[in-house]
């Protein structure tokens, strides 16, 4: 595994963290198979965990929390999100901060997230959505820095709407944000245009999600894909996303390095771009932790590869089903 500095936090992470949200709200879940790809995940070298009180109302913190006092010997880097008061994702543009992100409620959801991981202090503490239409308001400024000077949260973030890049570039130049989460992967390159030269600028750190565009980029989804009832994906992949996704995805297809993987490509994609610190892809499978953690310290792709992969660029306006 490498590592690369997040920011001004100094932290060195494992550029290819763990995101947890597959630990709630998707079916197909074994806890004991789940466990096993966190341990595994831990003795290869990954130590940035993703989780949020959305996920589950806890449950994926619980299971954080479980990791880090089984690990003590180990720098485990725990990040978690508030959710939105509304409880709607994403924010819209007339959501007011009261809306979603009164002082109080950014305070009792930073205790809740504490108690849920049963630690005394948060790494980092993110806005689980957000509006840039926010950022001069004093009342989540003054929230976030009592956090941080009681001790409870050592730094914050914001996690950025899907698809919406520009959505927090007022806020970042308040300096009360200390790292962003933002969709990057080969079909969306959008935050290269303005928000990563921020984000170098003001020595932010940078949490890459959704690496495989749902599970578009690895290859395996098909036209006639379902899920269970209940499952996330299901409200996400409606025939309006799914089919262009998977036509996009075949087109991809062809790309593939001989002995790679789709996989592999879309990871190695996203490592070619220093403006990243970590990459979070869900992994509830030992197997998928070990094939994942492999893109970390291979040889770049080739020049030629990665410009072909730039014209694969999907610039997607927001929807009701984008969420």
């Amino acid at each position: 595994m490498q590592y690369r500095t997040f920011g001004r936090t100094g932290w060195e992470v494992s550029e290819i963290g763990y995101g947890m949200w597959g630990l709630a709200g998707w079916t197909g879940s074994d806890k004991d198979e789940t466990r096993a790809a966190l341990e595994l995940s831990v003795e290869l070298g990954c130590n940035f965990f993703d989780t949020a009180w959305g996920y589950g109302a806890g449950a994926s913190e619980r299971v954080l929390g479980d990791l880090v006092r089984s690990n003590p010997s180990k720098r485990l880097y725990t990040a978690s999100k508030i959710p939105p008061k509304n409880f709607k994702w994403p924010s819209q543009r007339d959501y007011l901060l009261e809306d979603c992100f009164p002082p109080e409620h950014i305070r009792e959801y930073t205790e809740k997230t504490l108690t849920n991981l049963g630690l005394s202090h948060l790494d980092l503490m993110q806005f689980h959505v957000w509006e840039d239409a926010w950022a001069e308001d004093e009342r989540w400024q003054r929230a976030v820095d009592d956090l941080k000077r009681e001790g409870l949260v050592s730094n914050f973030g914001i996690s950025i709407n899907r698809w919406e890049p520009w959505n927090a570039l007022r806020t970042l130049r308040t300096g009360f944000i200390d790292a962003v989460q933002v969709i990057y992967n080969i079909f969306d390159q959008n935050p290269e245009d303005e928000l990563f030269p921020l984000c170098r600028e003001l020595n932010i750190g940078v949490i890459a999600r959704v690496p495989f565009d749902e599970g578009t980029l690895t290859g395996m989804l098909t036209t006639e894909s379902h899920w269970p009832q209940g499952d996330w994906r299901n409200t996400y992949f409606v025939p309006e996303n799914l089919i262009p996704s998977v036509a996009r995805a075949e087109a991809l297809r062809l790309l593939v390095p001989n002995g790679s993987s789709m996989t592999d490509m879309a990871l190695r994609f996203i490592l070619a771009n220093s403006d990243v610190h970590t990459i979070i892809p869900g992994m509830r499978r030992p197997a998928y932790v070990r094939a994942n953690f492999a893109a970390s310290g291979t040889a770049p792709l080739p020049d030629a590869l990665m410009t072909q992969l730039k014209a694969h660029r999907w610039k997607r306006p927001t929807t009701e089903w984008s969420q």
